[in-house]
């Protein structure tokens, strides 16, 4: 009972916040329509028991007129079934289709704010996989919560029409047991709520297992699926390491637990299934056995007898729901698990700051970025570097250097305000522009003036403007492609998408520009060139370079390094500004 109560709040807490949001209207009135035309199908099947009575009774009189005009009502109550059937699955995926887009949209936001998507990847939260979160699950759990709901709304209210008639039908044909008659109030009632509570704790105790092998299963598919996922976007350094036979093993690793989880599951529902059949047969004639005697007692007539067997038959669907819908609640209650994981996930991530010591990001009237006893951690909060009364100034051009895992491009990540983990202040200008440009720059899949504009809209700026930047940084072929779609991150080299990280930042004009070995992928003359271009195109903006080949430091007017104190990396000066650029780099 403490699970399911659990359960129901869970599934409380993902619902209820679409049906007050600004879709509620719309959502509310599909949910309205859907229930309406529930209760109707269940008053239908009220009309159609009793009419089978008078069916029956007039097969049994022989009473040709009586049969006539009970097919003529059948016909009426079945073409209103029909229709009714329709609307409700029409309205029902309305409903659907506009609930999952409202909670897609939801998460999706939740997700991609701020940095949060990145924070949970950091923390190793246990939320795997937010790809299938947000689809299979958020579509799932919207499809499977209606059905169920329905389900169980419908099992109420045919239980309550039904036992009104069963509790009737059970006066006028009394327990008939070796020719004598025992009235017992209800009995036909009873008998279907003992043969029901049987069959639901006999059903939960085979099939309990089957909520943890559907949750497991579920993660299990996701995982090979992102690995297969992870071989294709890596699929030039698997080739050229010749590696096929190894990510072959991974794979075949990977899926194996998904066999493996199968079986178990195979081996669970056939148990389960077993049973429920076992169940669901015995219900068919369960009812006739009970009524046979008096009927051949000469106490009910056939079409008593008919209508007994279908009420007792609705009743005991009725109470029999979780049976019938246990596989489907099982693999409900993963899902529903699955997508509380994840809020919680996003939850943490999103509140990280306020709930651990953190980094504060502190916004100033002034122009230059400051670093006030700053500490960067590791996740696990090991230091990693310490700085204390730095500053940025504008508009000069810093370059950072210092062994790899000092922990530069960390210190990038906390100056960004993505970097958590650590504590002190950092100083950012008021309304500045900071942009960073990594080593491996992002390009989403679409058209190419699209992924060079990234993250600005479509539109935002002219193309004549984009092709001219793209010119600029020496990509002449590509300034032609501008309106072709592509996966460019993986059709061009690691050097032509730097240069098209540099063209990005020509377009925004950044107040900041920090670029993490953004350029180590080209020639010096190449590296050179773009770097006076930068210097050309910005000239009032700060950049910060993270760089180990000596030939940056003519491009930069102060040197900073990371100097190792124990296990912590001091940020100080390291060099005199640079004077020129020296003649082999012009």
């Amino acid at each position: 009972m403490k699970n399911i109560s659990a359960t129901l709040a869970i599934v409380w807490r993902i619902a209820i916040p679409y049906f007050r949001s600004e879709d509620k209207w719309a959502g509310r009135g599909l949910l309205a329509a859907v229930v309406t035309i529930e209760l109707a199908l269940v008053a239908i099947d009220v009309l159609v028991n009793q009419w089978q009575n008078r069916f029956y009774s007039a097969l049994q009189a022989s009473d040709w007129d009586a049969f006539v005009t009970q097919i003529w009502i059948f016909v009426v109550l079945a073409f209103t079934a029909i229709a009714l059937a329709v609307y409700k699955l029409y309205l029902n995926q309305w409903l659907q289709i506009r609930w999952r887009q409202w909670l897609t949209r939801h998460y999706l936001g939740e997700w991609l704010q701020g940095a949060t998507h990145y924070r949970m990847q950091l923390k190793g939260d246990a939320a795997d996989n937010p790809d299938q979160r947000i689809t299979e699950d958020v579509k799932n759990f919207v499809e499977q919560t209606l059905t169920i709901g329905l389900g169980l709304l419908s099992s109420i209210v045919t239980l309550f029409s039904f036992v009104i008639i069963l509790w009737g039908l059970s006066k006028a044909a009394p327990l008939h047991l070796f020719g004598t008659d025992y009235m017992i109030p209800g009995y036909l009632c009873w008998i279907a709520l003992i043969y029901a509570i049987f069959g639901t704790a006999l059903t939960h105790w085979i099939g309990a297992p089957l909520v943890n092998l559907n949750f497991e299963q579920q993660r299990y598919e996701a995982d090979f699926r992102f690995n297969l996922v992870r071989v294709r976007e890596n699929s030039e350094q698997i080739a050229l390491l010749k590696g096929e036979g190894a990510e072959r093993g991974r794979l075949l690793d990977r899926f194996s637990f998904v066999i493996g989880n199968w079986y178990a599951i195979m081996s669970r529902t056939k148990r389960l299934s077993a049973f429920t059949n076992s169940y669901q047969q015995a219900a068919v004639i369960f009812p006739y056995v009970l009524v046979a005697p008096a009927f051949f007692a000469k106490k009910i007539q056939l079409g008593d007898m008919m209508q007994t067997a279908s009420a007792f038959s609705s009743v005991q669907g009725a109470l029999s729901f979780f049976v019938v819908a246990y596989r489907s609640l099982a693999e409900w209650r993963a899902i529903v698990a699955r997508l509380d994981g994840f809020e919680m996930s996003v939850d943490a991530a999103a509140h990280l700051p306020a709930h651990e010591p953190a980094i504060a990001l502190k916004a100033a009237s002034g122009r230059n970025i400051g670093l006030e006893q700053l500490c960067v951690n590791l996740p696990n909060g090991t230091p990693l570097v310490a700085a204390d009364g730095f500053t940025i100034q504008a508009p000069e051009r810093v370059l950072v250097t210092g062994p790899s895992g000092s922990g530069k491009s960390t210190l990038f990540r906390a100056i960004a305000g993505i970097w958590p983990f650590g504590t002190g202040t950092i100083v950012v200008p008021e309304k500045a522009k900071l942009m960073m440009l990594p080593q491996r720059p992002y390009f989403p899949v679409g058209p190419l003036g699209e992924a060079v504009i990234y993250p600005a809209a479509p539109g935002a700026f002219q193309a004549a403007r984009i092709r001219d930047a793209v010119l600029a940084v020496g990509l002449p072929d590509l300034a032609e492609r501008l309106g072709e779609e592509g996966h460019w991150n993986r059709m061009l080299s690691l050097g032509e998408q730097q240069r098209l990280g540099l063209a990005r930042a020509l377009l925004h004009a950044p107040d900041y520009l920090f670029l993490d070995e953004a350029t180590a992928s080209l020639d010096e003359p190449s590296e050179a060139r773009l770097y006076r271009l930068l210097v050309e195109k910005l000239p009032q903006a700060t950049i910060v370079s993270i760089g180990h080949r000596s030939t940056l430091d003519a491009f930069h007017t102060r040197k900073v390094t990371m100097v190792e104190d124990g296990k912590i990396h001091v940020l100080g000066d390291g060099g005199a500004p640079a004077e020129k650029e020296p003649s082999a780099a012009r």
